[in-house]
C-alpha cells in the first residue's frame, strides 16, 4: 500500500463493492445523514477512519414506529416459507460479498482478515439456519381434560425487537439476533456498537437488496446512551436483546421492566479452562490457543482463568509458551499478522493492570507482559505462571491476550475454583477419564461447556449463560422462541351441530 495514503483509506478504495462502506443511519427505509456525527477509530493505527451519523431519541422513536408499521403491513402475516426465501437470498449475498465485508470488519475491529472472513461465514450461517427454521415454527395439540374440547397452541411474532450488539463480533452478533427475529415475523431496530458500526450498515444494505421490506430493519448508530435507552422503555418495542457488560445488562433489564417486554441478555464471562493430569496436552494447548488468543482475547467465551493440575502444569506452560511465541502482532490486513490490535486504549490499559497486579502478587511472566512500541492499540500475547488466587484476573474478565495459569491439586478443588465467580457463561476442561468427564459436565456452573475442545460456537448450538452472565438462548432450535409469543387456543363444545 502507498504509505502516503492512510491504511484504512487504501483498503476501502480497493473494495470490490464500494457501496457497502456506509456512514449513515437507516431509518424508515432511507439512508439518513445526520449533522451530528461521531468518530470511528481504526485500532491498528489509532486514527479516525470515518464519521458516523449520531442518532438522537427522536430518530429512535421514528425508527420504532416505522418498524411497527412495516411488521403489521408486510411481515407478521407472511408465511414462514416466504420469510425463509428472503433470508436465503440475504445469506447468498453476504457470501458473495464476504471479502468486502471482512475487510470492513477487519478495519473497524482490528482482528485479522482470516478471522474476519471466518466471522462473516459464521454470521451468514445464522441466516441460513433461521431461513430453514422460519418454516418450522410448530405449535402443538394438547389433549384436553374437558369433554368435547380441543386445545392447541400457535406461535406468534413478539413484535418490534430492539437489538443492541457489541463491537467484538460486528457481523455475527447482528445476525445471531436479527435472523431469528425476522424468521419469526418480527421487525428490528438495531443500535450497532459505536466502535464498529460499519459492518452492520453493509449487512443491512444487502438485506434490503435481498428483498427484505426496508421498514423491517432500522439501524440507529449513536453515542447518546439516553437516546438508545428508548429501545428499553418504548412500549411499542416488545422484545429487547442485548449482548454486552453485566452492568449495562442489569440497567436495561430494569428499564425494560417498566413495560414488561421480553428480554434476553448475554453478558459478562469469566470462563475457566481446566487441564487435568491425564489430558492430551497438545490438544489442550490447541484449545487454549483458539479460545484464548482468537480475536486477541476479546471474546465473551474467551478462557479467562487457566487451572492446570500440578502434575502437568510445567509441561502445559512450556508447550503454551512455545505456541504463543510464534504469534505475530500487526494490522489485520497484513497477511503475516496472527494477532491484531485491541479495540481501544482502555482495553490495553486493562490488560496491563491485570498483568501488573498478578506480577506484584507473585506471578511470573513467561512471555509477553507489555505493550509493544507500535502505533495503535496493541498488547503482547502474554502467559503468566504461578498466578495467586487473590489476583484481580481470577475475578475480573480481562478481555485481552492474557493467559494466567493457576495450579490445583484435586478435582474438587478445580470445581470449587471454577465455580467461584458470579458469572456462568462458558467453561472448558480437558480429560481422558470418562467418569471425570461425566462428573465435570454436571458440576461446572456454566451455560456452555467445551470438553476436550476450545470450539463451542455454531449456529445449531444454543448460546447463552447462567448466573450473572444473563438469560435466554441464541441460535439452535431454541433461538426462534426468543422472538415469539405462545398463544393457547381452546375450542369448546365441539359436539354442537352433530
Amino acid at each position: 500500500m502507498d504509505p502516503s495514503i492512510p491504511y484504512h483509506e487504501a483498503a476501502i478504495s480497493k473494495l470490490q463493492n464500494g457501496s457497502l462502506f456506509i456512514q449513515d443511519a437507516f431509518i424508515d427505509g432511507k439512508w439518513v445523514a445526520k449533522e451530528k456525527k461521531f468518530d470511528v477509530y481504526e485500532p491498528s493505527t489509532g486514527t479516525v477512519m470515518g464519521q458516523v451519523a449520531n442518532c438522537d431519541r427522536l430518530d429512535f422513536q421514528t425508527a420504532i414506529q416505522s418498524a411497527s408499521t412495516a411488521q403489521t403491513r408486510f411481515w407478521e402475516s407472511s408465511t414462514g416459507a416466504s420469510r425463509g426465501a428472503i433470508l436465503r437470498r440475504w445469506y447468498e449475498l453476504i457470501l458473495s460479498n464476504s471479502d468486502d465485508i471482512a475487510t470492513i470488519l477487519c478495519l473497524e475491529n482490528g482482528k485479522t482478515f482470516a478471522e474476519a472472513k471466518g466471522e462473516v461465514t459464521y454470521a451468514a450461517s445464522f441466516i441460513s439456519w433461521f431461513a430453514e427454521e422460519a418454516a418450522r415454527s410448530y405449535g402443538v395439540t394438547i389433549p384436553s381434560s374437558s369433554l368435547h374440547t380441543t386445545l392447541w397452541t400457535v406461535r406468534e411474532p413478539a413484535g418490534v425487537c430492539g437489538i443492541i450488539t457489541p463491537w467484538n463480533f460486528p457481523a455475527a452478533m447482528i445476525t445471531r439476533k436479527i435472523a431469528p427475529a425476522l424468521a419469526a415475523g418480527c421487525s428490528v431496530v438495531i443500535k450497532p456498537p459505536s466502535e464498529t458500526p460499519y459492518t452492520c450498515f453493509a449487512l443491512t444494505k444487502l438485506a434490503v437488496e435481498a428483498g427484505l421490506p426496508s421498514g423491517l430493519i432500522q439501524v440507529c448508530p449513536t453515542k447518546d446512551r439516553e437516546a438508545s435507552t428508548e429501545l428499553a422503555t418504548n412500549p411499542t418495542v416488545k422484545k429487547i436483546s442485548f449482548t454486552g457488560s453485566t452492568g449495562v445488562g442489569k440497567m436495561l433489564a430494569k428499564l425494560a421492566s417498566s413495560t414488561l417486554k421480553k428480554v434476553s441478555l448475554e453478558l459478562g464471562g469469566n470462563a475457566p479452562f481446566i487441564v487435568f493430569d491425564d489430558a492430551d496436552l497438545d490438544l489442550a494447548v490447541e484449545g487454549a490457543m483458539f479460545c484464548k488468543f482468537r480475536c486477541s482475547g476479546q471474546t465473551c467465551v474467551c478462557a479467562n482463568r487457566f487451572y492446570v493440575q500440578k502434575g502437568v502444569a510445567k509441561e502445559f506452560t512450556r508447550k503454551l509458551v512455545e505456541k504463543v511465541s510464534a504469534l505475530k502482532l500487526g494490522p489485520g490486513l497484513e497477511v503475516s499478522t496472527t494477532q491484531g490490535p485491541l479495540v481501544n486504549k482502555s482495553a490495553v490499559d486493562k490488560v496491563q493492570e491485570h498483568v501488573s497486579d498478578a506480577v506484584q502478587k507473585g506471578a511470573k511472566v513467561e512471555i509477553g507482559g507489555s505493550a509493544p512500541g507500535l502505533s495503535g492499540f496493541f498488547y503482547e500475547p502474554t502467559v503468566l505462571s504461578g498466578v495467586p488466587r487473590e489476583a484481580a484476573v481470577s475475578k475480573d474478565e480481562t478481555f485481552g491476550p492474557l493467559a494466567p495459569i493457576f495450579e490445583f491439586s484435586t478435582e474438587d478443588e478445580a470445581v470449587e475454583l471454577a465455580n467461584n465467580t458470579e458469572f456462568g457463561l462458558a467453561g472448558y476442561f480437558f480429560s481422558k477419564d470418562v467418569g471425570q468427564v461425566m462428573r465435570m459436565a454436571q458440576r461446572l456452573q456454566v451455560g456452555m461447556l467445551g470438553i476436550n475442545t476450545g470450539k463451542i460456537s455454531a449456529a445449531e448450538a444454543p448460546f447463552g449463560g447462567i448466573k450473572e452472565s444473563g438469560y435466554g438462548k441464541e441460535g439452535s432450535l431454541f433461538g426462534l422462541a426468543e422472538y415469539q409469543n405462545i398463544k393457547a387456543v381452546t375450542l369448546g363444545n365441539t359436539q354442537l351441530g352433530a
